[in-house]
């Protein structure tokens, strides 16, 4: 494989020259080949350089360095970013908790035993709250910065939780997490992209990858707290949950009171000097001549001037006037369908109706179940976040829909014969398909639901475009709310076929409609989908 162009004739004496002295001369031309070969073009041999080679700029000179992570600036970016990811907890903290508290009999006494469509009403009060603040948070964040909205969230979560945790009756509890779901509607906006517009190139996959992670994050804590409040048979055993949705968001506080505002934003601000001095302090330690920043600098403003030059004020109509936006857009609505309609929600929002159809109904063995299943999640999660980079997106896609049509299958089949025969071994062996069903879902809609469409969406659309995949995913999952506990109540596992149907397109669609944007940065993105010729195996030119 040969990238050099006739104009680059030097090009194996200057990757010589980028290898320690330390290095030993036999293994130099390895290291020279590698680079060779990752090499594009000129212009971009930092950004490869980064991703392949694990190299930092220091003096603005390109070295060797095996673990750039460990620099000062690097670590404390890194600490902020993955602060961040904590705001994604709310979500997940919020689902298991519905999903949790449907075991506790003092809440379910509380809430006037609440089934089929009082059910489905209380669970979609925090989905109605995420629709009716996305009025105002994608404006407030293209307006005002990506910060503020993590901290108008954090207002929204702080007044939901102490209002359900206080609550003195089912509405003043349900009016909580209508608020819960405010602040989740807040972060969703914004801190994503704020991940994604600060990161360091060579990490921003990976750390975009994590935000989702977050989910199970939130999701395992109120698994195993409702779990530990089990034996108490007051209100507290529900009100102690409630308040502690706190928990996470304000462990996020001290990297969001550090975090730089997107360099991105400001650009589009004409604040250029803010800018280039954060991407300075950040990414290069400090050097403002680094090789890094000036390269990262020209290739925003450029991006940013071509959309200005095409699209004076953009607006979600944008979304349809061309051939790549169509695209994006057609990728971001089935993405958002399938996170919800693969059959998670039933499992989700609904585990304990799911585990009864089982046989399996004590209260004690459906908490375990459910709170090792979130950190089975979490794990499977951030293994595929770790992944992202190194196997790319098309892979994980792929495996994903492969094992969750069958172990859906299996879950579907095992499901049928207890409600013939009755058999607990028959409910019991439902479980591990669940794990190795969670287990698809986890590799790739968990890291990529979020970290995909911020993505392919250009800067002028890239909040909007990320809060179509939350609308869109918000009224799935609304629908999805209502229609679960009516529909399992009524025909139990014969529900099942839906999502498996429903599977079987999220094969096809992902393998005919995503492309692979691993190596690439937000702009050669862009540059991707806007090419003539876009196939769905596009990767990174290497030849």
């Amino acid at each position: 494989m040969n990238c050099l162009t006739p104009q680059l004739p030097d090009w194996p004496v200057f990757c010589q020259s980028l290898i320690r002295p330390s290095i030993t001369w036999s293994v130099r031309p390895y290291f020279t080949n590698r680079i060779m070969m990752d090499l594009k073009m000129a212009e971009k041999f930092w950004a490869v350089a980064l991703s392949d080679m694990r190299v930092d700029l220091e003096d603005g000179a390109l070295i060797a360095s095996p673990f750039p992570w460990t620099a000062p600036h690097l670590l404390r970016l890194n600490f902020c970013t993955l602060s961040l990811v904590l705001f994604a907890s709310a979500n997940g903290y919020d689902s298991s908790m519905i999903n949790c508290l449907q075991s506790l009999p003092p809440w379910v006494s509380f809430m006037s035993n609440p089934v089929g469509a009082w059910l489905g009403f209380i669970t979609i009060a925090y989905w109605i709250g995420l629709l009716l603040a996305y009025t105002v948070a994608p404006y407030i964040s293209d307006r005002f910065g990506r910060r503020l909205g993590l901290y108008i969230g954090l207002l929204f979560v702080t007044a939901g939780a102490i209002l359900q945790g206080l609550s003195p009756n089912p509405a003043g509890w349900v009016v909580g997490r209508g608020l819960a779901g405010c602040a989740a509607c807040f972060w969703s906006c914004n801190a994503p992209v704020l991940i994604s517009e600060i990161a360091y190139p060579s990490h921003r996959a990976i750390v975009s990858s994590f935000y989702q992670c977050g989910y199970y994050v939130g999701s395992t804590l109120a698994a195993w707290i409702i779990y530990g409040t089990l034996g108490n048979s007051s209100s507290w055993s529900w009100r102690i949950p409630s308040l502690l949705q706190l928990i996470l968001p304000l462990c996020a506080l001290p990297g969001l009171l550090l975090c730089p505002e997107s360099p991105r934003w400001l650009l589009s601000q004409e604040r250029a000097e803010e800018a280039h001095a954060i991407l300075t302090k950040w990414h290069a330690g400090g050097n403002g001549n680094s090789q890094l920043i000036s390269q990262q600098m020209n290739e925003i403003q450029t991006a940013l001037k071509a959309e200005t030059e095409s699209v004076q004020r953009t607006s979600y109509l944008d979304m349809l006037k061309t051939k790549a936006n169509r695209r994006r857009l057609v990728i971001t609505l089935s993405i958002a369908l399938f996170s919800q309609w693969a059959g998670n929600g039933v499992v989700s929002f609904y585990l304990t109706k799911v585990l009864q159809t089982v046989g399996i109904t004590k209260s004690s063995e459906q908490l375990v179940i459910t709170a090792c299943l979130q950190i089975w999640n979490l794990i499977c999660g951030i293994g595929a976040a770790l992944l992202v980079d190194l196997v790319g997106k098309r892979s994980l896609f792929h495996a994903s829909a492969i094992i969750m049509i069958i172990s859906y299958v299996m879950i579907t089949a095992f499901s049928a014969s207890f409600a013939e025969h009755h058999e607990r071994s028959v409910g019991i062996a439902v479980i591990p398909f669940l794990f190795i069903y969670f287990a698809g879902y986890g590799i790739a809609l968990t890291p990529l639901l979020i970290a995909y469409p911020c993505e392919i969406w250009q800067f002028s659309l890239r909040t909007r475009g990320l809060s179509i995949t939350w609308i869109a995913s918000c009224l799935f999952a609304s629908f999805n709310s209502l229609v679960n506990p009516i529909a399992l109540e009524n025909i139990s596992w014969k529900y099942y076929f839906v999502f498996l149907a429903v599977l079987i397109l999220y094969g096809i669609t992902e393998y005919y409609m995503y492309p692979e944007t691993k190596g690439r940065s937000l702009e050669e993105i862009q540059t991707l989908f806007e090419s003539e010729n876009l196939e769905p195996t596009s990767t990174r030119a290497t030849d």
